[in-house]
């Protein structure tokens, strides 16, 4: 496997597979190692050391002490944005090797990994090295002889638990606006992809920021994640991933201490294709939103409702548009799609699929695994799905197309509202006032107009009902890592009587 990305970039990629705590790489303390596989062969990549509770309490403390000490929390927002930016230079000077990484071990086509997630984690970091010192709070008339303003202070030590899916981008979006807070961090990449996380160490070190600041903790949830979640000592936790770790993050959380907890968990969001669309154009944007990331993508328009007069049309260019789409090893420069990340994953929208066969949906392209080897799903369309089958409510997380057909807009408004979740969703049309009215109606936390999946630095994100609480990115971001503190003082020129 490095021979191959040798190949590809001319660059030796190197794997990092310790634990960091408080400036240095060490060994777990039990020895415990799990096992990171490339999805797309299926072969072993390396043997990472396990994190567990007691490495967690560890690296708690280390996190706790950087922070208590002042050493991050009194370093001069000019230097945490100046430290904050060397990192984003040492990623783009590595930029080809770690989204080699990123291909081998969650499976994303190499191509989509260097222009897509490493432009992004680039430009994150840099957009929050620019807030680090504009984080600052208001001077505000108080009625009596009283001087008053406002401080934001960071709100201490962040446990930050990161997904699959897009291992590095998710890292820059925790880390970006804690450390530019003067927050510390200990961050838990998902276990499937650990690799980026752990290189992002090795590079944050290389920065300069002190130790203890970021402290890395490969493992599994109801370990090392858990001991996160639970620890006194953790003021804050940042949690990407499912609605049901959110809502057991939720439950145990505040067992000793009142953490401020955000997530941003699944949806099941709606993408309304009108009958004013450009059909062609329509096409590109739903599959962009469905199959991008091989459907691992929470915001996904996992429900494409599509409007009665062109349905049979669209249904018909969406078949053939998916039957295009090629599969294979993410390191060849054709390859679209790569594989799920993990057999797990395969099964379970396997599963989906043929739920969907039996409740009356129409297959119309896909629905089996893609090849021999590795976790690949090939990209599927279902017709006539109706809002009660459970490919129509329930978060896949795959390459499944769900087409249903509608006739109003407020139709296509109810129906999109009709879900848990309220992370995302679109709609195609020429029309502004079918924008502007769909785009007040749904209650999610993203609204695409004509476009789809475009992510930016200071786009906010986050969803509405179970998909999750708080927002990422942008300035409202950085709300997440502060408290507010109000300081009221007397004139001393004026009596208080």
């Amino acid at each position: 496997m490095k021979s191959i990305v040798k190949k590809m970039f001319s660059t030796k990629t190197k794997i990092v597979n310790q634990i960091l705590i408080d400036g240095k790489f060490v060994n777990s303390i039990s020895g415990k190692t799990f096992k990171t596989f490339n999805p797309s062969t299926e072969e072993l990549i390396t043997e990472v050391q396990e994190s567990d509770k007691k490495d967690a309490e560890v690296a708690i403390k280390s996190a706790r002490k950087a922070f208590d000490s002042g050493i991050w929390t009194k370093t001069s927002a000019f230097e945490r944005g100046r430290l904050l930016n060397k990192l984003a230079d040492l990623i783009e000077k590595n930029a080809d090797e770690l989204a080699a990484l990123e291909a081998l071990d969650n499976g994303k086509p190499v191509s989509i990994a260097r222009a897509a997630d490493l432009n992004l984690t680039i430009n994150c970091f840099r957009y929050y090295a620019g807030w680090a010192d504009k984080n600052h709070g208001q001077t505000v008339p108080h009625s009596g002889p009283y001087h008053m303003y406002t401080r934001h202070e960071p709100v201490g030590v962040c446990a930050q638990i990161i997904p699959w899916n897009f291992p590095l981008l998710m890292a820059a979006w925790k880390l970006g606006p804690a450390l530019a807070t003067g927050c510390t961090s200990i961050l838990k990449p998902a276990e499937q992809t650990p690799l980026s996380a752990l290189r992002l160490g090795e590079l944050i070190m290389e920065a300069g920021f002190p130790n203890g600041v970021v402290n890395i903790l490969p493992g599994y949830g109801p370990t090392a994640g858990d001991a996160l979640v639970r620890s006194p000592l953790v003021d804050k936790i940042a949690f990407t991933g499912s609605t049901d770790i959110g809502f057991h993050i939720m439950k145990n959380a505040h067992d000793n201490n009142l953490k401020r907890v955000t997530l941003e968990l699944g949806g099941k969001s709606a993408n309304v294709i009108m009958d004013d669309a450009d059909i062609d154009s329509a096409i590109q944007q739903n599959h962009i939103g469905l199959f991008f990331n091989a459907g691992q993508c929470c915001v996904a328009g996992s429900r494409t409702f599509v409007h009665e007069k062109i349905y049979d049309e669209f249904v018909s260019k969406a078949v053939a548009h998916a039957k295009k789409i090629k599969l294979g090893d993410p390191f060849l420069k054709d390859t679209e799609q790569g594989p799920q990340i993990d057999k797990e994953q395969q099964d379970k929208i396997l599963h989906y699929i043929e739920s969907g066969k039996t409740d009356g949906a129409k297959l119309l392209a896909g629905g089996h695994r893609g090849g021999k080897k590795g976790y690949f799903v090939e990209p599927t369309v279902f017709s006539d799905v109706t809002d009660n089958m459970k490919i129509a409510k329930e978060e896949i997380f795959g390459p499944v197309m769900s087409l249903m057909k509608f006739k109003t807009l407020d139709e296509a408004i109810q129906r999109a509202n009709n879900s848990s979740y309220g992370l995302g969703a679109g709609i195609v049309t020429k029309s502004l006032e079918n924008a502007i009215k769909f785009s007040n109606g749904v209650r999610a936390g993203t609204i695409y107009v004509n476009c789809y999946d475009a992510f930016d630095s200071n786009s906010t994100f986050g969803g509405f009902k179970n998909s999750g609480i708080g927002r990422e990115l942008g300035e409202y971001g950085m709300r997440n890592y502060t408290e507010v503190k109000t300081v009221i003082m007397k004139r001393p020129d004026d009596s208080i009587f």
